[in-house]
């Protein structure tokens, strides 16, 4: 069978199952097996698929997985960090759009102790959309800052889908973890930018509200008490692998560790709550694995078929500009999250991408960053993106998917500039990791 011929069926047939509701992780399986079937020799290549799957999940750059979904876990049940934004609330002070502004801070800050995209929006969405509905703050910026920042888990270690995108592409697990902390801070200041300027031009947004004065001694004693916790864990996980004293695998464990005793020191650990934190890591982590195993093995059946040669052969003989190759990449990529969840992005355009990056000579760090850039964006683009629907949960009830989508565009705007901004100027991405490496 012809390249072509191959790669239409395999992407064909996965995209078929996926449009029937099938699960991405049936879905890859089917299609691996009636790939390895016409591709690796028949039964045995059946028998070569089961001896894949078990390489794929011994890998030990996938160990960070599971504990930093438990770190995130732990957050999300124990609700640690609600008094960690009273507190960062103390300190913002009169600036316009006080509240979004909180948002975006606490965005950030989740963002350090989960990787989980999920679990800060709706901590965020659960705690401030309520308080900015009372204080008569519009929509947009009640709703928009908060999807927004939710999706900065995405970049700000520890990123679950980093770790997996890294283990994927055999990449290194910490350089594309640090690569993702200045692209995110960066993101965070666009969005509070925006968020100031617009509400200073147009207050009635974000109507300005007197706040009971804090004595500064009281806000010191606050923030020891409720945001240090939260620095020691951000310095177990960031802090170890920049410095090369912890590896990934190490740092999580211990970030994990650490998350889970901060939350028995202020006594909101229990066995309840250990025990749905442990079954809500499990379903995550066996979903992600039995993802990661499908999609390695998908990879492994487009090189026996030739697809992957033929792409990279195709694109490269068209001598187009390998700039232009790249944002035609990320173009194909935010079509996709449009109707996909980002995991399942990762897993199809990975085989296909990376192999072509390659041949392009870019640096493949930088355009895994870029990939992890996309993913955030897809997390808020119409009309599946999932943060979408997780704000309509928390939303007021008048709310609708159109107020949302809109609340969610000037966002958006702000991450194409961002991935605009590393494209055309990789130290953004590769600063950090080189200093780590150093």
């Amino acid at each position: 069978m012809e390249w072509p011929s191959a790669l239409m069926l395999l992407l064909g047939l996965m995209i078929l199952l996926m449009i029937m509701g099938t699960p991405v992780a049936i879905s890859f399986l089917i299609v691996d097996v009636i790939g390895a079937f016409l591709f690796l020799g028949g039964e045995m290549g059946i028998v070569q698929i089961i001896l894949n799957m078990k390489e794929s999940l011994t890998s030990f750059s996938l160990l960070p997985v599971p504990f930093f979904i438990l770190m995130g876990e732990v957050m999300f049940h124990s609700n640690i960090g609600f008094k960690a934004i009273d507190v960062t609330d103390q300190w913002i002070g009169k600036i316009p759009g006080r509240l979004s502004l909180l948002a975006i801070v606490g965005g950030a800050l989740f963002s350090t102790m989960s990787g989980s995209t999920i679990a800060t929006t709706s901590i965020l969405g659960s705690l401030l959309v309520p308080e900015m509905e009372k204080k008569g703050y519009h929509k947009s910026m009640a709703i928009g800052p908060i999807m927004g920042s939710g999706g900065l888990s995405m970049l700000i270690p520890p990123s679950a889908l980093a770790i997996l995108l890294a283990s994927i592409n055999k990449i290194s697990v910490g350089g594309l973890l640090i690569a993702g902390i200045l692209p995110g801070c960066l993101m965070a200041i666009f969005y509070a930018g925006y968020v100031v300027i617009r509400c200073y031009l147009q207050p009635h947004l974000a109507p300005p509200y007197d706040q009971e004065p804090v004595p500064i001694l009281k806000r010191l004693k606050k923030t020891i008490i409720h945001i240090f916790p939260i620095g020691l864990i951000i310095f177990l996980v960031i802090g170890l692998i920049f410095l090369g004293i912890a590896t990934p695998s190490e740092a999580a464990a211990l970030g994990s560790l650490g998350t889970i005793l901060i939350a028995a020191a202020y006594g909101r650990m229990n066995f309840a709550i250990m025990k749905a934190c442990i079954l809500g890591t499990l379903k995550i982590t066996s979903m992600m694995f039995m993802i990661i195993t499908g999609s390695m093995i998908f990879s492994q059946i487009l090189a026996f078929s030739g697809a992957s040669a033929g792409i990279i052969e195709l694109v490269t003989g068209f001598d187009l500009p390998p700039f232009l190759v790249l944002i035609s990449m990320q173009c194909v990529l935010l079509f996709l999250g449009c109707f996909m969840d980002n995991l399942s992005m990762v897993m199809i355009a990975s085989p296909i991408f990376l192999p072509l990056v390659e041949a392009l000579h870019f640096n493949v760090l930088w355009f895994a960053l870029i990939m992890l850039i996309n993913m955030e964006m897809a997390n808020t683009t119409p009309p599946f993106g999932l943060l979408l629907f997780i704000m309509k949960g928390v939303a007021p009830k008048d709310t609708t998917m159109i107020d949302i989508y809109k609340a969610g565009i000037p966002f958006l705007m702000c991450d194409a500039t961002v991935m605009a901004l590393v494209m055309i100027f990789p130290q953004i991405a590769l600063y950090l990791p080189g200093l780590m490496k150093g």
